[in-house]
């Protein structure tokens, strides 16, 4: 009996040791996305400097974008063409632009990522008239060569307040 239970526990032990490692590891992978960083870095380099072929190159080629605003989805290429003349007047100097994002949520592992949270897109025109926008935001990253975004899901528009939380 003190035998079978010295094994029971010593079991025990190490099932709760092994479930211990997993969420560590787990939890490490979800709170430091390592190089996924550096994609949101680009991603805001390319908004900055009005660099269209790289912003566009930070997309999968099959990507979709989902509008909560519009309650629709469409190709990333459809979404591209829309948004190429801001990157056109933000390389000639005509306006200023910006992003930052904020996480709420990083799942990921080796070779995908769904990131959660919100992202600030600002503008300033040559008169100095600025527009602020907050977005909450879902990305669905894959790793091929470098990480592309998957699907970008804007789905509503946040607040400042919203923002401000989530630092």
């Amino acid at each position: 009996m003190t035998k079978s239970l010295g094994i029971t526990c010593a079991l025990a032990l190490l099932l709760i040791g092994s479930l211990s490692a997993f969420i560590s590891s787990r939890n490490a992978t979800e709170n430091s996305p390592d190089d996924i960083d550096g994609f949101w870095t680009e991603l805001a380099r390319t908004v900055e400097e009005g660099d269209f072929e790289g912003y566009a190159a930070t997309y999968h080629e099959d990507a979709i974008l989902v509008s909560g605003l519009s309650e629709t989805s469409y190709p990333i290429s459809q979404a591209l063409d829309g948004w190429k003349q801001g990157f056109v007047d933000t390389k000639a100097g005509k306006m200023k632009a910006s992003v930052e994002f904020r996480f709420t949520q990083r799942l990921s592992d080796e070779t995908t990522a769904h990131e959660t949270g919100m992202f600030h897109y600002g503008t300033e025109a040559a008169d100095g008239q600025r527009t602020e926008s907050y977005m909450h935001f879902e990305g669905l990253l894959v790793k091929k060569g470098g990480w592309k975004m998957m699907m970008e899901y804007q789905k509503s528009v946040a607040t400042i307040d919203e923002w401000e939380a989530a630092k």
